[in-house]
């Protein structure tokens, strides 16, 4: 079957963590810090692949993670930067946040490659933190963490011209007339299950691409059937024709499917009725004279509102040309700039805890924390007022000190000592 959905996780790589190391040569007794940065993370990258056509290998595989980057090292060596994960889809896929439904990035038009995720940033290494007060510094600063997300791809058609209609209108068969396009075509009274794409050559080299999309049925913008699947892809064309069985040959009246479907794209999408459209009143080779005239019925009541009224005959071929060259003519009067969904949710970087310090415990039993932020806001704070006390809890909080002290093991009552500052720890 058509895959044109796919649910699917995407990870970006975390950055290496910098590296703690110190020159060690012979005749350099003290060398100074030397501890390279980590390396970038892989970001992940979605590419259209002019080869691919539907969404089907999403459904064998739904997890795609990019690498980490590669830890510093001694000698001031920076890590490998990770390769980027290269995500390949067909054009015209929209790649929405799976839990709000927002549009992250539409595959289309001049967009054929975007970063999604981004992947963290490679931490410094301790070379970076040496200052005239610490020359020796033991710490380093961590990667940071890769992103990760549960995205939805939606995979809609595009053509510059689509057929809509009930099932069984001879939708199929006139694609199948006027294009490259070979869709299977029976007397079926169920609906096609994958959209076709055909190219229509004109006369002096002019043509457009034509979409069969699958027939609908009334309740399908609630999402009867395979309602919302089929509507998704008339949102890319630029003019719609509405393929009708003028005939009845089954009974139906088509002024009144005609309306119905208006009904069901007005309730899915009101944009949707203001795109030019036409009426191809089919299979007038198989209406009787004591039938009436359905083609002047159809046109007595859609012409006023606009819309033309072409009888024509897939079979035959009968006023095929006359319709085509007609939608091609409308075709000049709509936009030529393909209908790009517009992004609509943007993926936060939020900073995380990347301070880099030690938690460490001395001979005399005190924890002691280090790290050149914390030694310059201990220089800025005043922790004899109120407020500046406050913003120091804060930021040993967010920026993960507090929950390091009590892994480290820190109890009630003990010792905690931040360059010159000295405090017993309570929670």
């Amino acid at each position: 079957m058509f895959a044109d959905r796919a649910k699917i996780f995407i990870k970006s790589g975390k950055g290496g963590d910098g590296h703690v190391s110190f020159r060690r040569e012979l005749y350099v007794p003290a060398g100074g810090p030397d501890g390279g940065d980590g390396g970038r993370g892989g970001d992940v990258v979605f590419e259209v692949d002019p080869g691919l056509n539907t969404l089907t290998d999403f459904r064998h595989v739904r997890k795609y993670v990019a690498r980490d980057g590669a830890p510093g090292s001694k000698r001031r060596c920076h890590g490998a930067n990770a390769e980027d994960l290269i995500v390949k889809v067909p054009e015209g896929t929209v790649i929405k946040d799976f839990e709000t439904g927002k549009v992250i990035s539409d595959m289309s038009g001049g967009n054929l490659r975007e970063v999604i995720l981004k992947g963290g940033k490679g931490g410094l290494g301790n070379m970076n933190f040496a200052t005239s007060t610490m020359q020796a510094p033991k710490y380093a600063q961590p990667g940071q963490p890769g992103h990760e997300m549960w995205v939805q791809l939606e995979l809609k058609v595009i053509a510059d011209v689509g057929l809509v209609g009930f099932p069984n209108v001879g939708k199929s068969t006139l694609l199948s007339r006027v294009s490259n396009a070979r869709p299977k075509i029976a007397n079926y009274h169920f609906t096609t299950l994958d959209p076709h794409l055909g190219v229509v050559d004109l006369d002096g080299g002019a043509g457009f691409v034509m979409a069969d999309i699958p027939g609908l049925i009334e309740g399908a913008s609630e999402g009867v059937g395979l309602g919302h699947d089929f509507l998704r892809h008339i949102e890319r064309t630029r003019v719609l024709i509405h393929v009708v069985d003028a005939a009845g040959s089954e009974g139906r009246d088509p002024v009144a499917d005609i309306s119905t479907i208006h009904r069901e794209l007005e309730k899915y999408n009101p944009e949707l009725l203001k795109r030019p459209m036409v009426i191809a009143a089919n299979k007038i080779d198989a209406v009787y004279p004591g039938d009436g005239d359905p083609v002047e019925a159809l046109r007595k009541e859609f012409e006023p509102q606009g819309i033309p009224v072409y009888p024509i005959s897939a079979v035959s071929g009968q006023g095929v040309k006359a319709l085509l060259y007609a939608v091609y003519e409308l075709l000049k009067t709509v936009n030529q700039k393909p209908v790009i969904f517009e992004k609509e949710f943007e993926i936060e970087y939020a900073g995380t805890h990347n301070l880099p310090y030690t938690v460490n415990k001395n001979e005399e039993g005190e924890f002691v924390v280090e790290g050149p932020r914390i030694e310059k806001m201990l220089g800025y704070t005043n922790l004899e007022s109120e407020k500046g006390f406050q913003f120091f809890q804060n930021f040993l909080k967010e920026n993960g000190i507090l929950e390091d002290l009590e892994k480290a093991g820190i109890q009630e009552g003990d010792t905690v000592r931040m360059y010159g500052l000295v405090f017993d720890y309570y929670k």
